[in-house]
């Protein structure tokens, strides 16, 4: 891959292209001039250009490599990290570095990595004032991360964006206000999507929880599972379906208490009676991936359980709303803003989430349970 462009300015060429071997004796003196700690070794530099897991571009001005960038991908993730970025000193200030962080986004999005993350000392007031006027976050401190004991700042930018303009309307971004209404927040979107403005999540959002409570957490207040969020939607005039693998008792593997657990038996089996009674439809199946783009592309809406192991390691059931899909994402509206507190809305919009990440994270516990409803406008 070469690139060519030309900066009028100092009417020099610049050329972008994947690091060849040939270069490791240039990218070691550029390593030189650059850091003075962590220095790439000869070694690792012949490694990473070799192997499949990473991307070393190296740029040329007029001919003579003046930077690089090393990207680092993660099996079975939708992750890319900047392991490493430098340009010569001999050529800052010409907006070199914008152009390579340009590139290392454009070959991170072409490995469908939808984040790209990297760290930055904490020092480095130049490179951090890049980084934010390129609109990446910081989400986490690393202490003692150098070599020299510095800390380094740790930051990311969600790179893969839904294309808004295959859709006439996109869903709304409704966060929960509370550690255990995913559920209802998730209900309020797709309610809004269908009918905008129609329902205050302020007053809603605590009588929908009532009316979906299914489950005793270990310890907290309870959840709402899949047959509580369809029968409030459907009590709205709003068209629904259920999808679940396990016919029996949810969560149960979640309560000791067998006097809690005969409490959650209990409303088990009255939601279960009252889906049947409004000829709420259940299937006790598997929805797969292929059954939720049909879904979605008919226009309707659904709202996931998934594990939030593959994005926490908390191991917790939490509902997300399944906006879109295309070949290689689902984009979904995740209510829980704990996580990720520096985003607005419209960021929070639209996340785009990896077929194969998703596929791990959706189901819950030991006995991978599946739960999802889909909704939609009552036609009748």
């Amino acid at each position: 891959m070469t690139v060519q462009l030309v900066n009028a300015k100092q009417s020099c060429n610049i050329a972008l292209r994947d690091a060849a071997l040939a270069d490791v004796p240039a990218l070691q003196l550029l390593e030189q001039r650059c850091f003075s700690t962590d220095l790439l070794s000869v070694r690792s530099f012949r490694r990473f250009i070799t192997e499949k897991r990473s991307d070393l571009v190296v740029l040329e001005v007029n001919g003579q490599l003046a930077g690089y960038f090393l990207l680092i991908y993660r099996r079975a993730t939708s992750l890319a990290r900047l392991y490493s970025i430098a340009v010569d000193p001999a050529f800052r200030k010409q907006g070199l570095a914008e152009k390579l962080m340009a590139e290392a986004e454009q070959q991170a999005a072409n490995r469908h990595c939808a984040l790209l993350r990297l760290e930055v000392r904490r020092d480095n007031s130049t490179a951090i004032k890049l980084y934010q006027k390129l609109q990446y976050h910081e989400f986490a401190i690393k202490h003692d991360f150098y070599e020299d004991h510095a800390d380094a700042i740790c930051m990311q930018k969600q790179i893969i964006q839904f294309n808004s303009d295959s859709v006439s309307r996109q869903v709304p971004y409704i966060a929960q206000t509370t550690p255990f209404t995913c559920g209802p927040a998730s209900l309020l979107m797709a309610f809004n999507y269908f009918k905008p403005g129609a329902y205050d999540p302020y007053q809603l959002e605590i009588q929908l929880w009532r009316e979906a409570t299914t489950i005793f957490m270990t310890s907290g207040h309870g959840g709402c599972g899949p047959r509580g969020l369809a029968l409030a939607a459907d009590r709205r005039g709003f068209a629904v379906e259920v999808y679940v693998n396990n016919e029996g008792l949810l969560f149960g593997d979640s309560v000791r208490s067998e006097v809690k657990k005969a409490v959650l038996q209990r409303v088990h089996d009255s939601f279960k009676q009252q889906t049947g009674q409004q000829g709420i439809a259940v299937h006790y199946v598997d929805l797969s991936l292929t059954a939720i783009r049909h879904y979605l592309q008919q226009g309707k809406l659904v709202i996931a359980l998934i594990s939030t192991w593959q994005f926490d390691k908390s191991k917790a059931p939490h509902w997300v709303v399944l906006c879109a899909a295309d070949e290689h994402f689902i984009y979904i509206n995740d209510p829980d803003t704990a996580d990720i507190p520096w985003l607005s809305a419209a960021e929070r919009q639209y996340i785009p989430i990896e077929h194969k990440v998703f596929n791990k994270a959706f189901s819950y516990g030991k006995k991978r349970l599946k739960a999802a409803v889909i909704i939609g406008l009552d036609e009748k």
